[in-house]
Protein backbone atom coordinates (compact mmCIF):
# COMPACT_ATOMS: atom_id res chain seq x y z
CA UNK A 1 0.00 0.00 0.00
CA UNK A 2 1.71 3.35 -0.54
CA UNK A 3 1.83 6.68 1.02
CA UNK A 4 -0.92 8.49 -0.32
CA UNK A 5 -3.32 5.66 -0.09
CA UNK A 6 -2.65 5.12 3.37
CA UNK A 7 -3.09 8.76 4.06
CA UNK A 8 -6.62 8.39 2.62
CA UNK A 9 -7.69 6.23 4.64
CA UNK A 10 -6.36 7.80 8.00
CA UNK A 11 -7.87 10.88 6.84
CA UNK A 12 -11.37 8.97 6.06
CA UNK A 13 -11.84 7.26 9.79
CA UNK A 14 -10.72 10.57 11.00
CA UNK A 15 -13.53 12.32 9.96
CA UNK A 16 -15.70 9.53 10.28
CA UNK A 17 -14.86 9.35 14.22
CA UNK A 18 -15.30 12.96 14.32
CA UNK A 19 -18.78 12.75 12.39
CA UNK A 20 -19.90 9.81 14.78
CA UNK A 21 -18.54 11.78 17.97
CA UNK A 22 -20.40 14.63 16.74
CA UNK A 23 -23.79 12.20 16.94
CA UNK A 24 -22.97 10.97 20.24
CA UNK A 25 -22.33 7.70 18.51
CA UNK A 26 -19.26 5.45 19.81
CA UNK A 27 -17.76 4.15 16.73
CA UNK A 28 -16.03 1.44 18.52
CA UNK A 29 -18.78 -1.60 19.15
CA UNK A 30 -16.80 -3.76 21.12
CA UNK A 31 -14.56 -3.03 24.17
CA UNK A 32 -11.23 -2.23 23.54
CA UNK A 33 -7.94 -4.45 24.85
CA UNK A 34 -6.88 -3.85 27.83
CA UNK A 35 -2.89 -3.15 27.50
CA UNK A 36 0.37 -3.11 29.69
CA UNK A 37 2.20 0.34 28.90
CA UNK A 38 4.19 -1.33 26.37
CA UNK A 39 1.03 -1.73 24.43
CA UNK A 40 1.24 -5.27 24.86
CA UNK A 41 -1.82 -6.94 25.59
CA UNK A 42 -2.94 -8.42 29.13
CA UNK A 43 -3.70 -11.65 29.82
CA UNK A 44 -5.29 -10.97 33.07
CA UNK A 45 -6.07 -8.36 34.96
CA UNK A 46 -8.03 -9.84 38.00
CA UNK A 47 -5.24 -12.15 39.38
CA UNK A 48 -1.90 -12.29 40.43
CA UNK A 49 0.85 -15.15 38.95
CA UNK A 50 1.39 -17.82 42.12
CA UNK A 51 3.64 -20.77 42.45
CA UNK A 52 0.98 -23.24 42.41
CA UNK A 53 -2.62 -22.76 43.51
CA UNK A 54 -2.09 -21.50 46.96
CA UNK A 55 1.59 -20.47 46.37
CA UNK A 56 3.30 -16.72 46.99
CA UNK A 57 3.23 -13.97 44.39
CA UNK A 58 5.86 -14.41 41.07
CA UNK A 59 8.40 -11.93 40.19
CA UNK A 60 7.64 -12.60 36.66
CA UNK A 61 4.49 -11.35 36.52
CA UNK A 62 4.84 -7.72 34.72
CA UNK A 63 1.65 -6.76 34.68
CA UNK A 64 1.39 -6.87 38.56
CA UNK A 65 4.39 -5.17 39.33
CA UNK A 66 3.68 -2.29 36.40
CA UNK A 67 0.52 -1.25 38.08
CA UNK A 68 2.10 -1.25 41.62
CA UNK A 69 4.95 1.00 40.33
CA UNK A 70 2.42 3.15 38.05
CA UNK A 71 0.30 3.24 41.22
CA UNK A 72 3.02 4.08 43.54
CA UNK A 73 3.61 7.35 41.56
CA UNK A 74 0.92 8.97 40.92
CA UNK A 75 1.34 11.70 43.56
CA UNK A 76 4.41 13.73 44.90
CA UNK A 77 4.08 14.25 47.39
CA UNK A 78 1.31 13.30 48.69
CA UNK A 79 0.93 9.28 49.74
CA UNK A 80 -1.75 8.00 47.38
CA UNK A 81 -3.22 6.42 50.41
CA UNK A 82 -3.38 6.86 54.33
CA UNK A 83 -2.45 10.58 53.42
CA UNK A 84 -3.83 12.05 56.54
CA UNK A 85 -2.09 10.52 59.41
CA UNK A 86 -1.61 11.09 62.88
CA UNK A 87 1.64 10.02 64.86
CA UNK A 88 2.59 8.97 68.32
CA UNK A 89 5.88 7.50 70.33
CA UNK A 90 5.67 4.73 73.08
CA UNK A 91 6.47 0.98 74.38
CA UNK A 92 5.46 -2.13 73.47
CA UNK A 93 6.15 -4.91 76.44
CA UNK A 94 5.79 -8.46 75.51
CA UNK A 95 3.72 -10.34 77.90
CA UNK A 96 3.20 -14.26 77.26
CA UNK A 97 6.72 -16.34 76.22
CA UNK A 98 5.42 -17.59 72.60
CA UNK A 99 8.70 -18.72 72.13
CA UNK A 100 7.25 -22.10 70.85
CA UNK A 101 6.17 -20.07 68.39
CA UNK A 102 8.66 -17.48 67.40
CA UNK A 103 12.34 -16.82 67.20
CA UNK A 104 11.35 -12.83 67.38
CA UNK A 105 13.37 -10.95 70.15
CA UNK A 106 10.70 -8.32 70.23
CA UNK A 107 8.31 -11.12 71.81
CA UNK A 108 10.73 -12.39 74.82
CA UNK A 109 8.55 -11.71 78.05
CA UNK A 110 9.49 -8.74 80.04
CA UNK A 111 10.76 -7.01 77.10
CA UNK A 112 10.16 -3.78 76.14
CA UNK A 113 10.40 -2.24 72.44
CA UNK A 114 10.28 1.51 71.57
CA UNK A 115 7.13 1.80 69.13
CA UNK A 116 6.22 4.93 66.50
CA UNK A 117 2.57 4.26 65.27
CA UNK A 118 0.87 6.44 62.50
CA UNK A 119 -2.75 6.59 62.07
CA UNK A 120 -4.38 7.61 59.13
CA UNK A 121 -7.20 7.54 56.88
CA UNK A 122 -7.38 5.90 53.88
CA UNK A 123 -8.88 7.20 50.91
CA UNK A 124 -8.80 10.75 51.40
CA UNK A 125 -6.28 13.24 51.09
CA UNK A 126 -4.26 15.21 53.56
CA UNK A 127 -6.21 17.98 54.32
CA UNK A 128 -9.34 16.06 54.65
CA UNK A 129 -11.84 16.18 57.74
CA UNK A 130 -10.93 13.27 59.74
CA UNK A 131 -14.97 13.14 59.76
CA UNK A 132 -15.24 11.29 56.90
CA UNK A 133 -15.96 7.82 56.04
CA UNK A 134 -13.67 5.79 55.82
CA UNK A 135 -11.12 3.02 56.95
CA UNK A 136 -8.13 4.00 59.48
CA UNK A 137 -4.56 2.87 59.41
CA UNK A 138 -2.79 1.48 62.65
CA UNK A 139 0.89 0.86 61.53
CA UNK A 140 3.28 0.64 64.42
CA UNK A 141 6.91 0.30 63.66
CA UNK A 142 8.58 -1.32 66.65
CA UNK A 143 12.61 -0.41 66.88
CA UNK A 144 13.31 -3.99 67.68
CA UNK A 145 16.93 -5.05 68.50
CA UNK A 146 16.92 -7.37 65.33
CA UNK A 147 16.25 -4.47 63.13
CA UNK A 148 12.46 -2.45 62.87
CA UNK A 149 9.26 -4.24 62.35
CA UNK A 150 6.03 -2.71 60.61
CA UNK A 151 3.10 -4.47 61.48
CA UNK A 152 0.65 -2.35 58.88
CA UNK A 153 -2.72 -2.59 59.58
CA UNK A 154 -6.16 -1.03 59.47
CA UNK A 155 -9.29 -0.70 62.06
CA UNK A 156 -11.13 -3.03 59.86
CA UNK A 157 -9.97 -7.16 60.47
CA UNK A 158 -11.00 -7.47 56.72
CA UNK A 159 -10.22 -5.72 53.09
CA UNK A 160 -11.99 -4.75 50.32
CA UNK A 161 -10.30 -7.00 47.75
CA UNK A 162 -8.22 -10.30 47.94
CA UNK A 163 -5.87 -9.94 45.18
CA UNK A 164 -2.86 -6.83 45.09
CA UNK A 165 -3.07 -6.53 40.95
CA UNK A 166 -6.67 -4.83 41.97
CA UNK A 167 -5.25 -2.77 44.48
CA UNK A 168 -5.29 0.62 42.18
CA UNK A 169 -8.37 -0.27 40.67
CA UNK A 170 -10.01 0.00 44.24
CA UNK A 171 -8.34 3.13 44.72
CA UNK A 172 -8.83 4.54 41.75
CA UNK A 173 -12.47 3.75 42.37
CA UNK A 174 -12.75 5.72 45.58
CA UNK A 175 -10.87 8.37 44.62
CA UNK A 176 -13.19 11.54 43.31
CA UNK A 177 -13.71 11.46 39.60
CA UNK A 178 -10.49 12.58 37.85
CA UNK A 179 -12.80 14.80 35.56
CA UNK A 180 -14.12 16.55 38.36
CA UNK A 181 -12.64 16.07 41.48
CA UNK A 182 -15.77 15.36 42.98
CA UNK A 183 -16.51 11.98 45.01
CA UNK A 184 -19.00 9.83 42.75
CA UNK A 185 -20.99 6.49 44.46
CA UNK A 186 -22.03 5.13 40.94
CA UNK A 187 -17.97 5.02 40.02
CA UNK A 188 -17.16 2.72 43.37
CA UNK A 189 -20.09 0.45 42.76
CA UNK A 190 -19.71 -0.31 39.12
CA UNK A 191 -16.64 -1.27 40.86
CA UNK A 192 -17.39 -3.31 43.47
CA UNK A 193 -20.28 -4.64 41.68
CA UNK A 194 -17.75 -6.83 40.22
CA UNK A 195 -16.22 -7.60 43.46
CA UNK A 196 -18.69 -10.06 45.85
CA UNK A 197 -16.45 -10.67 48.39
CA UNK A 198 -16.04 -7.03 49.19
CA UNK A 199 -19.31 -6.73 51.11
CA UNK A 200 -18.10 -7.73 54.27
CA UNK A 201 -15.90 -4.73 54.77
CA UNK A 202 -18.33 -2.01 52.63
CA UNK A 203 -20.49 -3.07 55.69
CA UNK A 204 -18.05 -2.19 58.33
CA UNK A 205 -17.46 1.02 56.36
CA UNK A 206 -20.92 2.16 56.01
CA UNK A 207 -21.71 0.96 59.27
CA UNK A 208 -20.71 3.86 62.40
CA UNK A 209 -17.11 1.66 62.37
CA UNK A 210 -16.78 3.52 59.19
CA UNK A 211 -16.63 6.79 61.52
CA UNK A 212 -14.73 6.27 64.73
CA UNK A 213 -15.02 8.90 67.40
CA UNK A 214 -10.73 8.65 68.14
CA UNK A 215 -8.04 6.57 67.16
CA UNK A 216 -7.44 5.88 71.18
CA UNK A 217 -11.56 4.54 70.77
CA UNK A 218 -10.81 1.90 67.54
CA UNK A 219 -9.36 -1.19 67.46
CA UNK A 220 -6.29 -2.11 64.80
CA UNK A 221 -5.95 -5.51 62.97
CA UNK A 222 -3.24 -7.20 60.49
CA UNK A 223 -5.58 -8.18 58.17
CA UNK A 224 -3.53 -10.42 56.70
CA UNK A 225 -2.21 -13.40 57.79
CA UNK A 226 1.79 -14.16 58.76
CA UNK A 227 4.00 -16.82 59.30
CA UNK A 228 5.70 -17.14 63.11
CA UNK A 229 8.76 -19.35 62.99
CA UNK A 230 10.72 -21.18 66.06
CA UNK A 231 13.85 -22.32 66.72
CA UNK A 232 12.67 -25.86 65.50
CA UNK A 233 11.67 -24.14 61.89
CA UNK A 234 8.24 -24.62 62.96
CA UNK A 235 5.55 -22.69 61.29
CA UNK A 236 2.59 -21.49 62.53
CA UNK A 237 0.57 -18.76 60.71
CA UNK A 238 -1.29 -15.36 62.63
CA UNK A 239 -3.22 -12.83 62.28
CA UNK A 240 -2.44 -9.96 65.23
CA UNK A 241 -5.60 -7.50 66.81
CA UNK A 242 -4.73 -4.57 68.84
CA UNK A 243 -7.82 -4.08 71.22
CA UNK A 244 -7.97 -0.75 72.85
CA UNK A 245 -8.26 -0.36 76.66
CA UNK A 246 -10.01 3.04 76.03
CA UNK A 247 -13.49 1.22 74.66
CA UNK A 248 -14.59 1.14 71.21
CA UNK A 249 -17.00 4.55 70.24
CA UNK A 250 -17.79 5.53 66.57
CA UNK A 251 -19.96 8.44 65.82
CA UNK A 252 -23.60 7.96 63.92
CA UNK A 253 -24.32 10.01 61.27
CA UNK A 254 -26.13 12.90 63.25
CA UNK A 255 -22.92 13.02 65.06
CA UNK A 256 -20.59 13.54 62.47
CA UNK A 257 -22.43 15.91 60.98
CA UNK A 258 -22.10 18.09 64.54
CA UNK A 259 -18.98 16.51 64.71
CA UNK A 260 -17.42 18.29 61.65
CA UNK A 261 -19.07 21.41 62.48
CA UNK A 262 -17.16 22.17 65.18
CA UNK A 263 -13.29 20.37 64.30
CA UNK A 264 -12.58 19.08 61.26
CA UNK A 265 -9.12 17.31 63.16
CA UNK A 266 -11.16 15.74 66.02
CA UNK A 267 -9.42 12.71 65.76
CA UNK A 268 -6.04 14.35 65.60
CA UNK A 269 -7.33 16.80 68.26
CA UNK A 270 -8.13 14.11 70.68
CA UNK A 271 -4.79 11.79 70.56
CA UNK A 272 -2.91 14.96 71.04
CA UNK A 273 -4.74 16.18 73.43
CA UNK A 274 -5.01 12.72 75.50
CA UNK A 275 -1.14 12.31 75.44
CA UNK A 276 -0.03 16.11 76.36
CA UNK A 277 -1.94 15.72 79.82
CA UNK A 278 -0.79 11.93 80.29
CA UNK A 279 -3.78 10.10 79.88
CA UNK A 280 -1.63 8.13 77.66
CA UNK A 281 -4.08 5.11 75.42
CA UNK A 282 -2.89 1.83 75.77
CA UNK A 283 -3.86 -1.40 73.55
CA UNK A 284 -3.36 -4.81 74.34
CA UNK A 285 -2.10 -7.41 71.42
CA UNK A 286 -3.37 -10.53 70.74
CA UNK A 287 -2.61 -13.15 68.09
CA UNK A 288 -4.57 -16.09 66.73
CA UNK A 289 -2.50 -18.92 65.70
CA UNK A 290 -3.42 -21.50 63.29
CA UNK A 291 -0.69 -24.61 62.02
CA UNK A 292 -0.37 -25.22 58.05
CA UNK A 293 -2.78 -28.35 57.99
CA UNK A 294 -5.65 -26.34 60.12
CA UNK A 295 -5.39 -24.40 56.81
CA UNK A 296 -7.53 -26.84 54.94
CA UNK A 297 -9.69 -27.47 57.42
CA UNK A 298 -11.46 -24.35 56.51
CA UNK A 299 -14.47 -24.27 54.17
CA UNK A 300 -12.82 -20.36 52.73
CA UNK A 301 -9.30 -19.65 52.38
CA UNK A 302 -7.93 -18.34 55.60
CA UNK A 303 -5.19 -16.84 53.59
CA UNK A 304 -8.17 -14.43 52.29
CA UNK A 305 -8.11 -10.56 53.36
CA UNK A 306 -11.76 -10.34 52.81
CA UNK A 307 -12.41 -13.38 55.68
CA UNK A 308 -11.94 -13.53 59.66
CA UNK A 309 -10.99 -15.94 61.60
CA UNK A 310 -14.81 -17.01 63.45
CA UNK A 311 -14.02 -19.65 66.44
CA UNK A 312 -10.16 -19.43 66.51
CA UNK A 313 -9.27 -18.13 69.88
CA UNK A 314 -6.88 -15.17 70.10
CA UNK A 315 -4.16 -14.90 73.18
CA UNK A 316 -2.60 -11.92 74.73
CA UNK A 317 0.95 -11.33 73.92
CA UNK A 318 1.99 -8.01 74.89
CA UNK A 319 0.26 -4.28 75.46
CA UNK A 320 1.34 -1.15 73.68
CA UNK A 321 1.19 2.74 75.61
CA UNK A 322 1.52 5.53 73.29
CA UNK A 323 3.55 8.10 75.90
CA UNK A 324 4.92 11.29 73.30
CA UNK A 325 3.70 13.53 70.60
CA UNK A 326 5.93 14.14 67.65
CA UNK A 327 8.16 17.13 68.06
CA UNK A 328 7.89 17.35 64.26
CA UNK A 329 5.06 16.44 62.46
CA UNK A 330 6.62 16.34 59.00
CA UNK A 331 10.06 14.54 60.18
CA UNK A 332 8.39 11.65 61.93
CA UNK A 333 4.88 11.35 60.85
CA UNK A 334 4.84 12.22 56.89
CA UNK A 335 8.50 10.97 57.05
CA UNK A 336 8.05 7.25 58.95
CA UNK A 337 8.40 4.87 56.24
CA UNK A 338 5.94 1.79 56.95
CA UNK A 339 6.06 -1.30 55.15
CA UNK A 340 5.20 -4.98 55.67
CA UNK A 341 8.29 -6.20 54.14
CA UNK A 342 10.52 -4.72 57.20
CA UNK A 343 10.73 -7.52 58.86
CA UNK A 344 12.49 -9.17 61.69
CA UNK A 345 13.77 -13.31 62.03
CA UNK A 346 11.01 -15.15 63.08
CA UNK A 347 8.15 -13.15 61.13
CA UNK A 348 7.65 -14.37 57.33
CA UNK A 349 4.73 -13.47 55.18
CA UNK A 350 1.84 -15.60 54.46
CA UNK A 351 1.14 -16.57 50.55
CA UNK A 352 -1.74 -14.33 50.86
CA UNK A 353 -2.30 -12.79 47.66
CA UNK A 354 -2.74 -8.98 48.51
CA UNK A 355 -0.05 -9.24 51.05
CA UNK A 356 2.17 -10.55 48.65
CA UNK A 357 1.83 -7.16 46.47
CA UNK A 358 1.99 -5.20 49.18
CA UNK A 359 5.36 -6.56 50.11
CA UNK A 360 6.45 -4.85 47.28
CA UNK A 361 4.43 -1.98 46.42
CA UNK A 362 4.44 -0.55 50.01
CA UNK A 363 8.84 -0.09 49.84
CA UNK A 364 8.80 0.90 46.52
CA UNK A 365 6.41 4.01 47.57
CA UNK A 366 8.31 4.47 50.48
CA UNK A 367 11.68 4.96 47.83
CA UNK A 368 9.86 7.15 45.63
CA UNK A 369 8.17 9.74 48.22
CA UNK A 370 11.19 9.73 50.48
CA UNK A 371 14.46 8.28 48.43
CA UNK A 372 16.33 6.09 48.04
CA UNK A 373 18.29 6.82 52.04
CA UNK A 374 14.64 7.40 53.35
CA UNK A 375 15.32 4.46 55.96
CA UNK A 376 18.51 6.54 57.17
CA UNK A 377 15.83 9.35 58.64
CA UNK A 378 16.01 9.68 62.16
CA UNK A 379 12.30 8.14 62.52
CA UNK A 380 13.41 5.62 60.15
CA UNK A 381 16.40 4.31 60.99
CA UNK A 382 17.13 0.94 63.52
CA UNK A 383 18.86 0.87 66.64
CA UNK A 384 21.65 -1.44 65.42
CA UNK A 385 24.06 -0.81 62.41
CA UNK A 386 23.24 -0.62 58.83
CA UNK A 387 25.85 -3.24 57.36
CA UNK A 388 25.80 -3.88 53.66
CA UNK A 389 26.67 -3.12 49.96
CA UNK A 390 23.87 -0.15 48.90
CA UNK A 391 25.31 3.27 48.56
CA UNK A 392 25.30 6.62 47.12
CA UNK A 393 21.72 7.47 46.16
CA UNK A 394 19.97 11.27 46.72
CA UNK A 395 20.56 12.55 50.35
CA UNK A 396 22.91 10.15 51.69
CA UNK A 397 24.08 11.99 54.70
CA UNK A 398 25.93 8.52 55.82
CA UNK A 399 29.55 8.63 57.01
CA UNK A 400 30.03 4.71 55.72
CA UNK A 401 32.54 2.56 57.17
CA UNK A 402 33.05 -0.23 55.25
CA UNK A 403 36.84 -0.35 54.79
CA UNK A 404 36.59 0.12 51.00
CA UNK A 405 34.36 -2.60 50.58
CA UNK A 406 30.72 -2.33 49.31
CA UNK A 407 29.99 -6.03 48.02
CA UNK A 408 29.74 -9.42 49.86
CA UNK A 409 31.16 -11.85 50.02
CA UNK A 410 34.73 -10.60 50.97
CA UNK A 411 37.93 -11.69 52.68
CA UNK A 412 39.31 -8.35 53.22
CA UNK A 413 35.94 -7.41 54.99
CA UNK A 414 33.76 -10.41 55.64
CA UNK A 415 30.30 -10.53 56.35
CA UNK A 416 28.40 -13.04 58.30
CA UNK A 417 24.74 -14.56 56.56
CA UNK A 418 22.94 -15.45 59.61
CA UNK A 419 21.31 -19.49 58.85
CA UNK A 420 19.19 -18.38 61.60
CA UNK A 421 17.51 -15.35 59.67
CA UNK A 422 16.92 -17.67 56.50
CA UNK A 423 12.84 -18.15 55.39
CA UNK A 424 11.34 -20.84 55.98
CA UNK A 425 10.46 -23.52 53.47
CA UNK A 426 7.41 -23.87 51.88
CA UNK A 427 6.19 -26.73 49.95
CA UNK A 428 5.09 -25.97 46.10
CA UNK A 429 3.25 -28.14 43.84
CA UNK A 430 1.64 -27.48 40.12
CA UNK A 431 2.43 -25.00 37.47
CA UNK A 432 2.52 -21.05 37.58
CA UNK A 433 -0.90 -19.72 37.58
CA UNK A 434 -3.40 -17.02 37.23
CA UNK A 435 -6.66 -18.33 39.24
CA UNK A 436 -8.89 -17.01 41.82
CA UNK A 437 -8.89 -18.39 45.49
CA UNK A 438 -10.85 -21.99 45.02
CA UNK A 439 -12.65 -21.44 48.58
CA UNK A 440 -13.95 -17.92 48.12
CA UNK A 441 -17.60 -18.13 50.65
CA UNK A 442 -18.21 -14.13 49.78
CA UNK A 443 -21.38 -14.15 51.60
CA UNK A 444 -21.25 -15.86 55.03
CA UNK A 445 -19.39 -13.62 56.95
CA UNK A 446 -21.48 -10.37 55.92
CA UNK A 447 -25.01 -11.83 57.14
CA UNK A 448 -23.11 -12.56 60.53
CA UNK A 449 -21.75 -9.17 61.24
CA UNK A 450 -25.13 -7.37 60.37
CA UNK A 451 -26.64 -9.47 62.60
CA UNK A 452 -24.25 -8.70 64.98
CA UNK A 453 -25.22 -5.52 65.11
CA UNK A 454 -27.67 -3.51 67.68
CA UNK A 455 -31.03 -2.43 66.35
CA UNK A 456 -29.66 1.55 65.93
CA UNK A 457 -26.38 -0.01 64.48
CA UNK A 458 -28.42 -1.68 61.88
CA UNK A 459 -30.58 1.19 60.97
CA UNK A 460 -27.48 3.53 60.75
CA UNK A 461 -26.11 1.40 58.23
CA UNK A 462 -28.38 0.55 56.23
CA UNK A 463 -29.64 4.25 55.16
CA UNK A 464 -25.66 5.29 54.93
CA UNK A 465 -24.83 2.60 53.05
CA UNK A 466 -29.04 2.72 51.16
CA UNK A 467 -28.14 6.33 50.52
CA UNK A 468 -24.90 6.04 48.24
CA UNK A 469 -25.97 3.03 46.25
CA UNK A 470 -28.92 5.28 45.73
CA UNK A 471 -26.91 7.04 42.87
CA UNK A 472 -25.69 3.80 41.31
CA UNK A 473 -27.25 2.80 37.88
CA UNK A 474 -29.27 0.31 37.69
CA UNK A 475 -27.64 -2.71 36.86
CA UNK A 476 -24.44 -1.95 39.00
CA UNK A 477 -27.09 -0.90 42.17
CA UNK A 478 -29.38 -4.29 41.97
CA UNK A 479 -26.05 -6.64 41.66
CA UNK A 480 -24.40 -5.03 44.75
CA UNK A 481 -28.05 -5.41 46.18
CA UNK A 482 -28.38 -9.07 45.33
CA UNK A 483 -25.03 -9.66 47.31
CA UNK A 484 -26.52 -8.01 50.23
CA UNK A 485 -29.05 -10.15 50.06
CA UNK A 486 -27.48 -13.31 49.76
CA UNK A 487 -25.29 -12.35 52.59
CA UNK A 488 -28.99 -11.58 54.76
CA UNK A 489 -32.30 -11.42 53.40
CA UNK A 490 -33.51 -8.78 56.13
CA UNK A 491 -30.52 -6.67 55.49
CA UNK A 492 -30.83 -7.00 51.36
CA UNK A 493 -34.27 -5.66 51.34
CA UNK A 494 -33.97 -2.98 53.58
CA UNK A 495 -31.04 -1.14 51.94
CA UNK A 496 -33.20 -2.05 48.50
CA UNK A 497 -35.88 -0.39 50.02
CA UNK A 498 -33.94 2.75 50.83
CA UNK A 499 -31.52 2.61 47.55
CA UNK A 500 -34.66 2.37 45.20
CA UNK A 501 -33.62 -1.03 43.84
CA UNK A 502 -36.19 -3.74 42.64
CA UNK A 503 -36.45 -5.87 44.60
CA UNK A 504 -37.67 -8.54 42.44
CA UNK A 505 -35.05 -8.49 40.39
CA UNK A 506 -32.35 -8.45 43.43
CA UNK A 507 -34.07 -12.33 44.50
CA UNK A 508 -33.41 -13.57 40.96
CA UNK A 509 -29.70 -11.85 41.10
CA UNK A 510 -29.05 -13.38 44.50
CA UNK A 511 -30.74 -17.02 43.67
CA UNK A 512 -28.20 -17.31 41.24
CA UNK A 513 -25.26 -16.94 43.95
CA UNK A 514 -23.46 -19.49 45.50
CA UNK A 515 -21.14 -19.51 48.57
Amino acid sequence: MNNTCTTSIFSTRKKLVFFLTSLAITPITQADILTRDNGAPVGDNQNSQTAGVGGPALLQDVQLLQKLQRFDRERIPERVVHARGTGAHGEFTATADISDLTIAKVFTAGSKTPVFVRFSSVVHGNHSPETLRDPRGFATKFYTTEGNWDLVGNNFPTFFIRDAIKFPDMVHAFKPDPRTNLDDDSRRFDFFSHVPESIRTLTLLYSNEGTPASYRNMDGNSVHAYKMVNSKGEVHYVKFHWKTLQGIKNLDPQQVEQMQGKDYSHMTTDLVAAISRGDYPKWDLYIQVLKPEDLKKFDFDPLDATKIWPDVPEKKIGQMVLNRNTDNVFQETEQVAMAPSNLVPGIEPSEDKLLQGRLFAYADTQVYRIGANGLSLPVNRPLIPVNNGNQDGSLNSEHTLNKGVNYQPSRIYPREELASARYSQTPLEGSTQQSKIQREQNFRQTGELYRSYSKKEQDDLVNSLGASLAGSDKESKNIMLSFFYKADKEYGTRLTAVAKGDLSTVQKLADKLSD
